[in-house]
């Protein structure tokens, strides 16, 4: 066939090879690897169109070495949340014995939690906080421990009480971040599992949810070895979620966990029904991305901008880059020195909550550090703030959830390695507008190709999920409603 359709140049081929000592025979076998080599060829173009995945590979985070016999134990193990007279005791002797600097005149929280306000939280910690209570509060769910490689893994997983006949459960994993925990989840918990009860337009939606430690954070065991990344946490995830049963289901996350669940996305997709972030993780592209910027001030059509994604990018472009160098100081220190800075928060109470109260604030609304009690109890209780720092103080965990920052950024210091791979499962974004970032639809396509929604959520921060339960609720079922009528 080759030499029927290319005579003249089929001749000229054979008598070159023939002129460096190759038969006849050997030179028939030039068309064979052509076509070898074009075949090759056609596979790499097709496969550059293919979805690429994270390979999920193993690992290995206990104490020494992975052991040789023996399979790792599976079992699921109810847990109970404790406490003691000894515990209380000495986070009260703690308390007493802390020294204040006094705040500058007028500071607020401008130069981080004002220690005038800090001294009411303290006394209110020491005096009137029922930890026992709250141990009662964090027990109302069911929690559970399973060993996955090499570790112990927490997590709550809550089952609705009753779900009308011919209706699907949907399995629904909520991944939280620093410096939360699960109790994040507290309050959105039963607008997933019990939807009508509490009000919600679920339609024909019901969750039952499973909500993990992320390693090294409150009761989940900290990895032993270096280089515990967001990629780990989510093939645990995976491998917990087909432990309990689960062969496809949903995920939700913000701060770490919209990595973590971006991650799993990308790493097992056919198991991954849909995807709903509340935060959004995208590279950042350099000259490209500040020219779009630039032209998103006088031309936002021609960019892909929206009237929404203007009003909370410009006019304060500038202020904005401020603001995210201003709140981002510990990511520096957390991503390079982790062990040295957590000394002092893992020793103090009284330090660990300014350390961690303080984001609760400026996080919330970018405006509360106007205020001298940075206007923490306007959207949570004391009860609330408190509790989850007890978590951190009770596990001593606080260390190793910093560490998790410089696993992450000494490998991808942009947290952008993984837009390569893109996410094309289906997915959902709500995007609160005191967010520290706001990243419009057109940007988020760059990494997350088949966004089914895309919410501008009226009000809320960082912590949604802790401080608007019913929007993100609400904007969840939406979501998974529309995933299920695809």
């Amino acid at each position: 066939m080759w030499q029927e359709i290319l005579p003249n140049t089929w001749e000229s081929i054979l008598s070159k090879i023939r002129s460096f000592g190759y038969s006849q025979k050997h030179a028939a076998l030039v068309p064979a690897a052509a076509l070898a080599v074009g075949g090759m060829l056609v596979y790499w173009l097709r496969s550059r169109n293919k979805i690429k995945t994270i390979e999920m590979g193993d690992g290995w985070w206990g104490s020494g070495e992975r052991p040789v016999k023996g399979k790792e134990d599976e079992s699921i193990r109810p847990f109970k949340i404790e406490t003691s007279d000894k515990e209380i005791e000495d986070l009260h002797r703690r308390l007493e014995q802390a020294r204040y600097t006094p705040p500058l005149e007028g500071a607020a929280f401008h130069y981080g939690f004002n220690s005038s306000y800090l001294q009411k939280v303290v006394a209110y910690w020491r005096n009137q906080f029922d930890w026992r209570k709250q141990v009662e509060v964090l027990n109302k769910y069911p929690h559970f421990k399973t060993t996955i490689e090499g570790i112990e893994i927490h997590f709550i997983h809550v089952k609705p009480s009753y779900v009308p006949h011919g209706r699907a459960v949907q399995p629904l994993l909520m991944v939280h971040g620093w410096p939360g925990s699960f109790y994040e989840f507290y309050k959105i918990i039963p607008l997933l599992t019990e939807p009508a009860s509490h009000g919600m337009n679920e339609g024909d939606v019901v969750f039952e949810v499973i909500c993990p430690s992320i390693p090294g954070y409150g009761f989940s065991e900290a990895s032993h070895k270096q280089g515990f990344d967001s990629i780990a946490a989510a093939r645990i995830f995976h491998k917990l979620m087909n432990r309990l049963g689960f062969k496809e289901y949903y995920l939700q996350g913000g701060d770490w966990g919209a990595r973590i669940t971006t991650d799993m996305a990308q790493m097992l997709p056919q198991s991954v029904k849909g995807l709903h972030l509340n935060l959004v993780f995208i590279p950042r592209r350099g000259l490209g991305r500040m020219i779009s910027v630039m032209l998103g001030a006088y031309v936002p059509w021609l960019i892909g901008l929206t009237r929404e994604d203007v009003r909370r990018i410009y006019p304060y472009v500038q202020k904005n880059i401020y603001d995210l160098l201003r709140e981002s100081g510990y990511l520096h220190i957390q991503g390079t020195k982790p062990d040295t800075a957590g000394c002092g928060v893992n020793d103090s109470p009284v330090g660990l909550a300014a350390y961690i109260l303080e984001k609760f604030s400026t996080w919330t609304d970018k405006s509360f550090l106007q205020k001298d009690d940075g206007d923490l109890e306007r959207k949570y209780t004391l009860d609330e703030l408190l509790t989850n720092v007890m978590i951190y103080w009770v596990t001593a965990s606080i260390v190793p959830s910093m560490r998790f920052y410089k696993e992450n950024l000494s490998k991808d210091p942009t947290l952008a390695l993984n837009s390569r791979f893109g996410v094309h499962v289906p997915t959902g974004i709500a995007a609160f507008p005191q967010e520290l970032a706001h990243t419009p639809q057109v940007w988020a396509k760059e990494v997350y190709k088949n966004i089914i929604t895309y919410s501008y959520m009226p009000r809320g921060g960082h912590f949604a999920a802790f401080e608007e339960p019913r929007l993100l609720a609400q904007d969840i079922i939406n979501f998974v409603r529309k995933v299920e009528h695809l």
